[in-house]
């Protein structure tokens, strides 16, 4: 029998360097994965953020655009937004978060408010339409002992005290009130009143005689007399049609000789306004009428003038070119109003 010990290494060194290497190939790559997992997450873009853009545009009750109306834009989350519309009525609110329900408000100076709700998708643009503002309803408080009679008395006497064309010269027969109380008879007497007795109603008939004399117009002489012939002419046409125009037919009729200034919207739309202002007038009962007293005024002036202006002057002819004269003076009126004079006339303490 052996004496030698057999001593056996199971598994031996040779068998497990190689078990060792192979686990090895196999968890690289694993690792290789793992390590290469980060950097792609940050190559990643990250996600677009989740808004919108909410616009629209803010009409007026005659669906014209309207400039300069506040719009706000409130959320559940967030400070309330609000943007001025442009000349176009437009307005535009980017970058709102998406899928919340918004509450936009509209609100115009002598307009209804307007109100809605909205949400936006992510990526999206959401148009709100049909945005348009009404007037407001006057809103009077009504006090015990304080009539109407009482309102329209101190509003004229503010009118006719405050409103002055570069402080100076008086503006009487324009309203800047939004919600002016009509006229009583004998504050339309009054009004026709001052403004024939005042300075600028002997100004405005300087300036007619003087660009008569200049055109030749009317076969009145040249020189002093011809003038003094043209200023008389001039202030008693001026004379009747004011009486007559602003005064006795409006009282008849109940009409307000008064031009009302619009001062909001687009350009054309108060053009407008004030092209149609001789033609279109508001009656003492606030609704619009045609205006027959600004057609009467005229025609009736017109007619008179046959009386003494020279015999070559006289007749049918002459009558209704006057009156188309004295129309189109009354439009160029109105739009002065509208566009340059509301600009230089100090108001009435309630405007």
């Amino acid at each position: 029998m052996s004496n030698h010990t057999h001593r056996y290494d199971w598994p031996s060194r040779d068998l497990l360097a190689c078990l060792h290497l192979r686990h090895l190939l196999l968890i690289l790559p694993v690792i290789a994965l793992l390590l290469a997992l980060p950097l792609s997450a940050q190559s990643t873009p990250a996600a677009p953020a989740q808004t919108g853009t909410i616009q629209g545009t803010v009409f007026d009750f005659t669906n014209e655009p309207l400039p300069e109306a506040t719009v706000m834009l409130k959320g559940p989350i967030g400070a309330p937004r609000s943007f001025v519309t442009k000349d176009d009525g437009t307005f535009r609110f980017p970058n709102v978060t998406a899928g919340l329900v918004y509450k936009i408000t509209v609100t115009a100076e002598g307009m209804s408010d307007w109100s809605s709700s909205v949400t936006v998708e992510a990526g999206q643009t959401t148009t709100v339409n049909d945005v348009r503002l009404r007037i407001a309803a006057s809103e009077r408080a009504v006090t015990v002992g304080y009539s109407s009679t009482e309102v329209a008395t101190q509003q004229f006497i503010e009118e006719v005290k405050h409103q002055r064309i570069l402080g100076l010269i008086p503006n009487m027969y324009v309203v800047y009130e939004p919600h002016p109380e009509p006229l009583t008879t004998k504050r339309k007497f009054e009004l026709a009143y001052k403004s024939l007795t005042g300075p600028g109603f002997f100004a405005r008939a300087s300036v007619s005689a003087s660009i008569q004399q200049a055109a030749n117009s009317l076969d009145y002489p040249q020189g002093s007399r011809g003038y003094g012939d043209r200023f008389g002419a001039a202030l008693a046409g001026s004379a009747s049609e004011g009486l007559i125009g602003n005064a006795i037919l409006p009282s008849l009729l109940h009409q307000d000789p008064r031009y009302f200034y619009q001062g909001t919207g687009t350009n054309m739309s108060r053009a407008r306004h004030a092209i149609f202002a001789p033609f279109v007038c508001k009656g003492d009962n606030g609704k619009s009428q045609p205006n027959y007293s600004t057609w009467g005024g005229v025609l009736i002036s017109a007619s008179l003038a046959n009386t003494y202006y020279p015999t070559s002057n006289r007749g049918a002819g002459m009558v209704f070119k006057d009156f188309g004269t004295g129309m189109a003076l009354h439009v160029a009126s109105s739009l002065a109003q509208e566009f340059i004079l509301g600009k230089l006339t100090k108001r009435a303490k309630h405007d």
